[in-house]
């Protein structure tokens, strides 16, 4: 009897031990969450926003699925989606909300007030009325800033130097961005000095894209200035081919345009951007405030130029602009 005593002893001994690493992992703190926030696709060029903001995030200590997790919430390009979905990452109290371009960032502004943001925008966000000022921010949002929207005037006066024979041109412009009128204003006023004459073309939707170079035709324009907004960036590869099919010399906004087949670009570094997101947001896990984190601001802006495209569309780049350019695509 001693014996068996001992025996079954040993055996709730074993099976207590066998119990202690699933007690143990279910005792493990969670991870922190942080909220990804886009108006965007994971499939368009905000994918290689998102993988530079986990870069940032892994250089600040935070790797995906072993330091922190990542909810993503992607509006497919349905903007009236973001308050929803701004809300959700509420619910599901992340600890940081990282919002990809305005109107993300405003969707989120308006769904906490707690919840630090930490945004990517290409604007003014003391204009915009995101934070108090860019040294002391205030309030729960913080960020980057690379007032890519306000390029606009160069990337015209850029386009006129490569195709200076044209003097009719278009701008592709997305009614739904919130500075989509300063936008054009800048631009119209940038148009009057150059001496040209300058329409603005309005596309929100793939299909508003086929309809709008379709239209050009009928106008008389030699040349495409690409406005900056997310959507646009997302749909690069079609608005390139659309441009190629036209023989429009187009300037973007984005390096990422350029390499795909774009004629040029002008702007900011936006991967460094969303590298730089990830670092606050590490930071702001780390136990630091927004309030506290100066926003940042690009300072460096690259002209890049596609060589092959200039040759397939008859255009001498002149050596002015060679001497200038920061990266060149054969």
């Amino acid at each position: 009897m001693h014996f068996l005593y001992k025996r079954r002893e040993f055996i709730t001994m074993l099976g207590s031990a066998a119990a202690w690493p699933m007690a143990a992992r279910a005792q493990q703190p969670a991870l922190p969450t942080v909220g990804w926030l886009s108006s965007e696709t994971p499939e368009g060029g905000y994918g290689l926003m998102a993988a530079a903001f986990r870069q940032g995030l892994s250089e600040a200590g935070f790797v995906e699925g072993r330091g922190v997790a990542i909810e993503y919430r992607w509006a497919q390009g349905q903007i009236d989606r973001l308050p929803a979905l701004a809300a959700e990452l509420v619910r599901h109290r992340v600890a940081v909300i990282a919002a990809a371009g305005i109107v993300s960032t405003r969707a989120a502004k308006a769904a906490t007030t707690t919840i630090p943001i930490v945004f990517s925008v290409g604007a003014d966000p003391v204009a915009m009325g995101l934070v108090a000022s860019l040294n002391r921010p205030g309030g729960n949002l913080t960020g980057v800033a690379n007032f890519t929207i306000e390029l606009g005037p160069k990337q015209l006066e850029l386009l006129h130097e490569l195709v200076p024979a044209v003097t009719v041109m278009a701008v592709l412009v997305n009614p739904n961005l919130p500075v989509a009128e300063g936008q054009a204003r800048d631009l119209q006023e940038a148009a009057r000095t150059l001496g040209l004459v300058l329409h603005f073309l309005h596309a929100s939707t793939e299909r508003d894209l086929d309809a709008v170079f379709a239209k050009m035709v009928g106008m008389g324009v030699g040349a495409l200035a690409i406005a900056a907004d997310p959507f646009f960036l997302s749909r690069r590869e079609q608005i390139i081919a659309l441009a190629s099919r036209h023989s429009l010399p187009a300037v973007s906004p984005w390096r990422e345009a350029a390499v795909a087949g774009g004629l040029m670009s002008y702007g900011t570094n936006d991967v460094y951007g969303y590298r730089q997101v990830g670092s606050y947001a590490g930071r702001i896990l780390k136990g630091e405030k927004p309030a506290d984190l100066p926003v940042q601001q690009s300072t460096k802006f690259e002209l890049v130029i596609n060589l092959k495209t200039a040759k397939a569309l008859g255009i001498e780049v002149p050596l002015s602009m060679l001497m200038r350019v920061d990266e060149t695509i054969e």
